[in-house]
């Protein structure tokens, strides 16, 4: 029964970047070497060449606009606190671009096409500051300058194709997670304009115009509720919207990229968790649906779909069935034209999955995820639940879940209120609240799964990493007698002191999502945390976590740990020398799955052995 190793082993491409001046160049994130890292991408030969061999892994990166360099944090064990480095495309040894800044959480770093900038957010001492500084490529000298500092969450979105504009996502404008979009003059610093629809509304998917003299953007914006794509002049505030979405639609659709001509935008719709691509042109205002092959493309959003210097759209793709694969897509029909980087091994066969609803009380739908294994019902179930908690499941291939179905467990993985693509006031529904809708969906789908004959009541299993990880154990202490047993990964036990310990980024997202920090928002911090319902845990536990974690530090899970041992309640906690990636070494990934599996058919067979007794036998 170890096959179930091999889906674990597949070496596969996560996620592409290109150059966006040079797109026969991009970047990769493949775990060929056994460990996540970075890797430089001849598009024109298909030759992947290994930049980086970092122990902990290296799961982010950028390319320069030229195609010229490679850049990644260069963080202590994964903690995602560090400086930018720099390394040429054909590899080479790596640069601090930044030796006088203190440590740093950075996620974007951005060239502008003529090579003579650079621009990134560092975000420390509590503050998001962008700094734009000479590319020292360049030759031309001087020192970083501050274009924009706020204390809300913020990011930059790159360079126009002049170099002389930056764009700039923030929420200073509320202070929760809904953003606008500013833009800045990079020799002035002065704000040329902003796109902003209101206090109640968000915008995503920001990217400009690769047309000369052409500083318009394309983005994505939820003012009727549900993601839909515009076109913005900043300098002249012109809009144009593509395809708004109307009343009653329950998609939400994103703008991926522009093709090199400006003609055409790659789009991605989404409904009900199914993906569907599509073709806005832009002379003539049509959107024309691909006629592509069923699946997820993307990982998390717009990573890995980049139109190519030629106009195919690249496209990375997966499905229950088939492992993360990149593909070349015609843009006339969306049909498959070849596959650029597949997994080097074929896995085992995996199970398929098929798309569920269920309602809460309520009756608002609820979207999942079902896989069975053979035979014939009821099952022992596993609930799993997604991080995020902005994020969204969709049909991908799994090896955690196919493991599971392995070994004669029935897998289901939610899109719980908080879930991205379902509409803007279903994402927002948590905020405030935490923990509290998302374990009502959960309960709510364990009983679906019951009544349909799919989940044997009594052995039901709950899952999830991250914020999932949280659920996990929310759902373990607020809805006890439900679960035979929980297994959360890199989780958040307790958000008082995980709100002390993380890092700058996720502090201030933490303050949206409640509202304030827990000096002004305690009750409802502590009424979120997992540490609060230790004494009406009634099932056994297992966490695994991460030493390093600045996102779900160790601190808060040790202080679980201990109060569930003062109480008498079985915990057992697996710790790793690493930080929030804990997938990005696959030997390490098989170790955790296979310990989460011994502790699940562990408990349900000393549960069986009871029941036996109980009955005499």
């Amino acid at each position: 029964m170890d096959s179930w190793k091999e889906r674990f082993r597949a070496r596969v491409v996560l996620w592409t970047v290109p150059a966006s001046a040079n797109r026969n160049r991009a970047l990769a994130v493949s775990n060929r070497s056994g460990v996540l890292q970075l890797y430089a991408w001849d598009f024109a030969r298909n030759e992947l060449r290994q930049l980086t061999d970092r122990p902990t892994g290296a799961t982010e990166g950028t390319i320069s606009a030229d195609g010229r360099w490679v850049h990644y944090l260069d963080d202590a064990a994964g903690d995602e606190l560090g400086h930018w480095l720099r390394i040429p495309f054909e590899g080479g040894d790596a640069i601090d671009l930044t030796p006088d800044l203190p440590r740093y959480n950075s996620s974007d770093l951005h060239t502008s096409p003529d090579g003579r900038l650079i621009a990134f957010t560092a975000v420390h001492d509590d503050k998001f500051t962008l700094y734009a500084m000479p590319d020292p490529a360049a030759g031309t000298g001087g020192t970083a300058r501050i274009l924009y500092q706020s204390a809300f969450t913020s990011w930059s979105i790159g360079f126009d194709s002049s170099g002389r504009l930056l764009g700039v996502i923030s929420s200073e404008r509320t202070g929760k997670a809904r953003y606008s979009l500013i833009v800045i003059d990079v020799e002035s610093g002065e704000r040329v304009g902003e796109l902003w629809d209101g206090p109640e509304c968000s915008l995503s998917n920001v990217r400009f115009s690769p047309l000369p003299d052409d500083p318009r953007v394309v983005a994505a914006s939820d003012v009727t509720g549900s993601l839909s794509p515009l076109i913005w002049h900043p300098r002249t505030g012109e809009r144009h919207d593509i395809a708004p979405a109307t009343a009653g639609d329950e998609s939400e659709v994103v703008a991926w990229d522009w093709s090199a001509d400006g003609r055409s935008i790659l789009l991605s719709r989404v409904a009900n968790a199914v993906q569907t691509l599509s073709i806005y042109e832009v002379e003539t205002g049509r959107v024309r649906p691909l006629d592509h092959p069923a699946g997820m493309y993307g990982f998390w959003g717009d990573d890995g779909n980049w139109f190519s210097a030629d106009g195919d759209i690249v496209a990375q793709w997966q499905d229950a069935t088939h492992p993360a694969t990149v593909v070349l897509l015609d843009p006339r029909t969306g049909h498959l034209v070849r596959e650029l980087l597949t997994p080097s091994t074929t896995p085992p066969p995996s199970r398929p999955w098929r798309s569920i609803t269920y309602t809460v009380d309520d009756s608002e739908p609820i979207q999942a995820w079902l896989a069975t294994p053979e035979g014939s019902g009821p099952f022992p179930t596993v609930i799993d639940t997604h991080g995020g908690p902005e994020m969204v499941a969709m049909e991908t291939f799994a090896p955690r879940a196919q493991l599971w179905l392995d070994h004669g467990f029935a897998f289901v993985t939610l899109n719980y209120h908080g879930s991205t693509t379902f509409g803007r006031a279903f994402k927002e529904s948590i905020w405030g609240n935490p923990g509290d809708r998302e374990v009502g969906d959960i309960v709510a789908g364990r009983q679906w799964l019951v009544d349909q004959g799919i989940a044997r009541a009594d052995e039901v299993l709950i899952t999830g990493w991250s914020y999932g990880g949280f659920l996990t154990l929310l759902a373990l202490g607020t809805a006890p007698g439900l679960w035979v047993a929980g297994m959360a990964g890199i989780a958040v036990a307790d958000w008082v002191s995980e709100y002390e310990d993380e890092n700058d980024s996720l502090r201030a997202y933490d303050r949206a999502l409640f509202g304030g920090p827990p000096a002004e928002k305690m009750d409802a911090y502590v009424r979120a945390s997992p540490l609060t319902y230790c004494a009406a845990v009634d099932a056994p536990v297992l966490i695994v976590q991460g030493r390093n974690d600045t996102r779900c530090p160790a601190r808060q899970v040790e202080l679980y740990e201990a109060r569930m041992r003062e109480l008498g309640k079985p915990i057992e906690v697996i710790w790793f020398d690493a930080g929030h990636a804990a997938g990005a070494d696959i030997e390490r990934a098989i170790s955790h799955q296979e310990a989460l599996l011994d502790f699940a058919l562990r408990v349900l067979e000393e549960r069986r052995s009871r029941s036996l007794a109980a009955a005499g036998v």
